[in-house]
Parts: structure tokens; sequence; C-alpha cells
């Protein structure tokens, strides 16, 4: 029966192979400094840093009709390989609020540990695959307790629906353009899908510029004069980051007898740059590198 057990959790979720510690020129971006980063290097089964990151926890549908209930446990987000694993379950939660759900998973974030206004900010992700499944990697203005949403504006750098494996999306979302009316762009790959790799998602945002990526493809190019006539462009103070695994929702509609749980949504890296001054880039790209081997002084894997 145990054994049983044991295939049936791991059947979905991909094994994590340990890797290799990552160099400080691995990270190096001409042109850019290293502002903030986490490599997901703990021991297996750690919880996220709490010096770093926070968790949602609730049921209440997010305002998407989403159907789980996100934990601060580590059965949904932990640390394995290397890597951060946001793991998506079917199983019964019922909430202190008094919300009962059929799905666990995890949602995470940087608000009040960190937050910047411009840069680059990217993550090294391969998401699961299915029905159902909305995994993301995305910015909220850190002001949205005081203004509110969408007031404070959103950037949404990856969102991948599993009823199209083979695109994703990045979009903007602000007063007047928001939800459904969100202003975005999809990025389409050729005989595979998401599901199948690691990719690379990011955004450069410079002020009155938001450019993605994936892979380094620039895809979209998101400027004031995209907003519709009368809206403001809100991109012009720190946002915080997001990582999250929804299931259901009003956009990618619900799971069925073709999704396969437990799902996971592996993140490898997230790190954040900031344009470097021409005039300090060398001592600032040898001040990065520094640090940056200093945190990595402790074993640390990487993404097969």
């Amino acid at each position: 029966m145990q054994i049983l057990l044991t295939l049936l959790l791991t059947v979905a979720v991909p094994a994590v192979a340990q890797r290799a510690s990552v160099p400080p020129e691995a990270i190096a971006k001409p042109g850019w400094a290293l502002t903030w980063s986490d490599e997901f290097d703990a021991p297996d089964g750690s919880a996220v840093d709490p010096a770093k990151w926070s968790y949602d926890v609730g049921g209440n549908g997010w305002g998407n009709q989403e159907l789980e209930y996100y934990t601060s446990s580590t059965r949904n987000a932990e640390q394995r390989g290397g890597m951060l694993v946001i793991t998506a379950k079917r199983e019964r939660m019922n909430g202190a609020e008094g919300v009962t759900r059929e799905y666990t998973s995890a949602r995470l974030k940087t608000k009040e540990h960190f937050a910047q206004a411009y840069g680059r900010f990217e993550a090294r992700i391969k998401v699961p695959r299915g029905q159902g499944l909305w995994p993301a990697f995305w910015l909220l203005g850190n002001d949205i307790d005081k203004i509110g949403w969408p007031k404070s504006g959103e950037i949404d750098i990856m969102e991948n629906i599993g009823k199209e494996p083979d695109s994703v999306h990045g979009t903007i979302h602000g007063p007047g353009y928001s939800g459904a009316g969100g202003i975005g762009s999809p990025y389409s790959l050729i005989d595979h899908d998401f599901a199948d790799s690691f990719h690379v998602y990011a955004i450069e945002w410079e002020p009155n510029e938001i450019r993605f990526y994936v892979d380094d493809e620039l895809y979209a190019t998101r400027r004031p004069s995209d907003l519709p006539h009368g809206t403001k462009w809100v991109y012009d103070h720190p946002f915080f980051i997001i990582l999250d695994l929804a299931v259901g929702g009003a956009w990618p509609g619900n799971p069925d007898a073709t999704t396969r749980f437990p799902q996971a949504m592996l993140v490898d890296y997230v790190r954040v740059y900031k344009r470097e001054d021409k005039k300090t880039s060398g001592a600032s790209s040898r001040v990065s590198s520094a640090a940056f081997a200093l945190s990595r002084s402790r074993l640390a894997p990487a993404a097969p």
C-alpha cells in the first residue's frame, strides 16, 4: 500500500535532479547589476526563506473563481534539488474562514520584503501540464493596500493556462484596462509545449516602456501609447513579486477528467537587476559577483 501511495503521489510531479553550484558569472549580465535573487538552494524539504517570501493563504477564489486553497505548508511549496517546487494537489481543505476546497496549492510573494521600480525581472520556470492549471510569475504595485487594484498596477511576466499548452501570455493591468481588458500578448512555441522543459521568462522595465521576453526573445513591448484613451500609465513605482500555481478559474476553466494530480511548477531561480551606471558598471559587477558567490557558499543544485 505504501509503495502504491508513493507512486500515485509522484506520477505527475517531475523528479528534481540535484544541480551543481552556479558560478557568479552565470548570472552576470552586461549593463545590469543584480539587486535581489533567490536560487532556492536550501536543503531539500525546506520552506522558502522567510526573509524573502511570505504566503497568501486562503480559498476565497482570489477574484478569479479559482478552486484551490493556498496554504503555507511545505506540502505545497518547498525547496528541493536547488529549486522551488510549488505543488497543486487534489485534496480537501477546510479553511479557517469556513471555506472548503478540493485542491491545495501555494502563492508566494515578496511583499514587505522586496519591491523595485524598473529593471530586469526574470525567472527560470518549468510549468505543469493539464487542463485547469494556471501557473504565473507576476508583479503587483506595492501601494496596493493604500489605493487598491487595479490602480496599483499589475505586470504579468508569465501566465500559462493548461488548455493552451504551447502558449504563455505577458500582460499589464491598470485602471481602465484590467481583467479581461488587460493589455497583453501571447508567445507560442512550435511543435512542443512549455511544460516539456524550462524556459526563462523576463521583463525589462524602464520609465514609459516594458519589454517582455521568453528565453531572451523579445515578443512584446508596452508603452503609454498602447493604453485606452484617458487611462493612466501606473508603472512608475516599486512592484513586488508573486509566484503561484492556481487551479481552475474563469480564464483557464476547471480541471477535467484528463487532469492528473499532483502537478508541480518548478522554479530554478528568480533574479532582479537594475541598469548599471556606466561610470560604476565594472565595480558594481564585481560587487554583485562577490555577493552572489558568498550567498552560494552552501551546496547548491542546477536544473537539468
